[in-house]
């Protein structure tokens, strides 16, 4: 099971850090598999903005940019994505960043003549989602020069455990909060339930013969959802 520390603090109120709430994890009988912040990769990324896009001399495919990422230094980028526009702000990587979806260094080169310093990323070569059609395009607001994990909300250590057969409890968050605050490594929080109004005929007809054996079963019936692309 995976889910991220903010997740967790949905329901627990801590402080502890995610190492931390990892061993206890561990003592507690949850065997933690691993503990990652996906920002780690993404640390040498910022919130850059394309100030100019004129076409390459050499290659029809591809445009020069001027790129600020936010030090007052336009920087030269050579870059072939289709999308690629002077007002366009995403995300740049310097020479000398890992870009981890093509697993390359970055360099200054010269491609077909001209020189880059660099480039603008995709979803891909940043291993945020298999688009590799034109690069991340964000929002006309972002902060240029800014960090982009922190400002996507990526800085987030991620948890992967395996729930043993005999920890039922623990096979949703606010199990395993329970069991951390139970531990003294904060305080658990109320669980909000929200009150759901039913709409139409009854469609699942619960009933249980031994009230000693399971003294509640519940089922709810869920119409008119349509499966789609999650939103981002």
């Amino acid at each position: 099971m995976k889910f991220s520390l903010s997740w967790l603090k949905r329901y627990l109120e801590t402080d502890v850090g995610a190492e931390a709430l990892a061993e206890a994890m561990t003592r507690l009988g949850l065997e933690v598999e691993g503990v990652e912040n996906p920002a780690d990769a993404l640390r040498p990324f910022v919130v850059a903005r394309v100030l100019a896009a004129a076409p390459h001399p050499q290659a029809d495919r591809l445009q020069v940019l001027s790129v600020d990422r936010g030090d007052g230094v336009p920087l030269q980028v050579v870059c072939g994505a289709p999308n690629a526009r002077a007002g366009l702000v995403g995300v740049f990587a310097a020479p000398g960043a890992y870009v981890p979806g093509i697993d390359v260094t970055l360099k200054v080169a010269a491609i077909r003549g001209v020189e880059s310093n660099g480039m603008m990323c995709s979803a891909r070569e940043l291993r945020l989602g298999d688009d590799h059609q034109g690069i991340l395009d964000l929002l006309a607001d972002a902060p240029v020069g800014a960090p982009y994990a922190e400002w996507a909300g990526l800085d987030d250590p991620q948890f992967d455990i395996a729930i043993t057969p005999n920890r039922q409890d623990c096979m949703g968050v606010y199990g395993i909060a329970r069991d951390l605050a139970a531990v003294g490594l904060g305080r658990l929080k109320p669980l909000a339930v929200p009150d759901l109004a039913g709409d139409g005929e009854i469609l699942l007809p619960v009933r249980t013969e031994d009230a000693e054996g399971c003294p509640a079963f519940f089922a709810r019936s869920v119409a008119g959802v349509r499966n789609g692309p999650s939103p981002e």
